[in-house]
């Protein structure tokens, strides 16, 4: 299994590129690998089933079982299903690059997400959950106060 690191410079790579319909499986398979190093904190081994057809879905339900703030990516994991869905039905719409570039980015903020939630377990607790990482951030001298 790659580690985040790993993991964000691949989605940085392919957002540089622009993602193509072509790396919709790439795209789901990092989001999976994401979900899994939050299962693996929290002591269990990532499942292999699949909810509605996805494992991604089946992983998330496993992240979030008893820490009701993983919930918070809940949707992210949802609409990189539905986009995936969307290049896989229909590989050469005209929209292909936007739903793949959506892809990436929900993958992207998973990653962000769950990299920020190893840091600080009460991430996506309430609407200003980020704040410790930010007053960690403020006190090194950056000002996210805008």
């Amino acid at each position: 299994m790659r580690t985040l690191t790993q993991i964000e410079q691949c989605l940085a790579a392919l957002l540089a590129h622009g993602p193509r319909a072509a790396d919709a499986a790439a795209l789901l398979a990092l989001a999976e690998e994401v979900i899994e190093h939050w299962v693996r904190a929290r002591g269990e081994d990532p499942t292999g089933e699949r909810r509605e057809g996805f494992r991604l879905l089946a992983l998330h339900r496993q992240g979030a079982r008893d820490e009701p703030s993983f919930n918070a990516c809940r949707e992210s994991c949802r609409e990189l299903v539905y986009h995936y869905n969307l290049l896989v039905l229909q590989p050469d719409d005209a929209a292909a690059d936007v739903w793949a570039g959506m892809m990436a980015r929900l993958a992207n903020h998973l990653c962000l997400f769950v990299a920020g939630k190893l840091q600080e377990r009460g991430l996506g607790e309430f609407c200003c959950a980020s704040r410790p990482l930010r007053t960690t951030a403020d006190s090194a001298g950056a000002d996210f106060s805008r």
